[in-house]
């Protein structure tokens, strides 16, 4: 899974509009397309802006998943 394509899936499990998720970042709704398309990556500022906004972590998002499973439970 890509990026663009965790941040769309999340996105929507959440029940949120592609823009909400714009206004949140001060962005036009093609600029946050370009995100879910792949097209663009966001600003290091805004990737933590998508996080909190969807309350899941910059690593979630960026599909660090074994990471994450490596990581579970440490504090």
């Amino acid at each position: 899974m890509t990026f663009g394509e965790r941040l769309n899936a999340t996105r929507k499990q959440q029940g949120r509009t592609a823009q909400e998720v714009a206004n949140v970042l001060g962005i036009g709704l093609r600029s946050y397309r370009a995100y879910e398309s792949g097209n663009r990556e966001p600003s290091f500022s805004s990737l933590v802006l998508l996080a909190d906004f969807l309350d899941v972590s910059t690593d979630y998002l960026l599909c660090r998943d074994e990471f994450l499973a490596k990581h579970a439970g440490e504090h």
